[in-house]
């Protein structure tokens, strides 16, 4: 027993006179901060089910879980220096060291950390949300600290930087509310019923289940083309992204394009007419 004091008493390095840390220390210490750790995931775990489970937005847990991560790592950088007996004010003058390095060479970390936490504090873009972001589509699946995390349509997923999604001009397609408007455009030939193009186009909007009543759709007799009679078909539908929009506008079509064959409407394609001047001298 005596021996195994002496070796648990034996000196590995010291911090400063009077300051040296023992083999029983260093054990105790990390012994510590593996209970620590295991306690504080354990708890995190908990209650992070607990609101998922009351139906709390995903956004306020993700923000009670940053939070909650930073505070264990507070108490535990403050628990192992107050075992190691390591006073906080000779770190004062490492501190400023670290903070004017990390002011100039970290600045682009900072500024996503920073974009990260007003995300998740003012939620101008929520976990779920339809993004359009210059040439990039998709939806947000979570939002870090550092960068947010996107699916593309494709199934791609992508990492923007935080800073980017504050600095630049984003279009949410979802912020407010679920509602998207698109239109479909067919063109029948000239001489056509357009009237009766009308009816048929507002009876197959009506009748679609995923069109909403309100707002109505609308039917537009947008222009006197080329080779067509141009129409749109205004719709608004209830969505969380792009290829469920895109579905509905493929069903629309296929629907208009077989209700316009039962009713003898032609859809128009580019056609010309040709006049000769003259007469035409065909060798044999």
């Amino acid at each position: 027993m005596e021996t195994l004091n002496k070796v648990l008493s034996t000196k590995l390095f010291s911090l400063g006179e009077g300051q040296d840390v023992t083999i029983l220390q260093l054990l105790v210490t990390l012994f510590l901060i593996a209970i620590g750790l295991w306690i504080a995931r354990s708890i995190e775990k908990k209650l992070s089910t607990t609101l998922t489970e009351r139906q709390v937005n995903q956004d306020i847990v993700q923000l009670f879980r940053r939070i909650f991560q930073i505070l264990v790592l507070i108490a535990l950088i403050t628990t192992i220096l107050s075992l190691l007996n390591v006073p906080l004010a000779s770190f004062a003058f490492i501190t400023g060291a670290v903070a004017i390095g990390i002011g100039f060479g970290a600045q682009n970390i900072i500024n996503n950390f920073i974009s990260g936490w007003i995300l998740m504090w003012e939620r101008p873009i929520r976990i779920g949300d339809f993004l359009e972001l210059g040439d990039m589509r998709g939806t947000v699946e979570a939002i870090n600290t550092r960068s947010t995390r996107m699916k593309r349509i494709d199934g791609v997923r992508l990492l923007i930087p935080n800073s980017q999604l504050l600095e630049n001009v984003v279009i949410n397609w979802t912020i407010m509310d679920r509602m998207m408007r698109s239109a479909i455009r067919v063109g029948v030939q000239y001489g056509s019923d357009v009237e009766l193009v009308k009816q048929l186009l507002e009876k197959i909007l009506t009748e679609n289940s995923d069109v909403l009543e309100d707002p109505a759709p609308n039917v537009i007799f947008e222009d006197f083309g080329d080779s067509a009679l141009i129409f749109d078909a205004f719709f608004w539908i209830e969505t969380t992204s792009e290829r469920s929009l895109r579905g509905v506008r493929s069903e629309l079509r296929f629907t208009v394009d077989k209700v316009f064959k039962e009713n003898n409407i032609v859809i128009a394609f580019p056609q010309r007419d040709i006049h000769v001047d003259g007469t035409l001298k065909i060798e044999r």
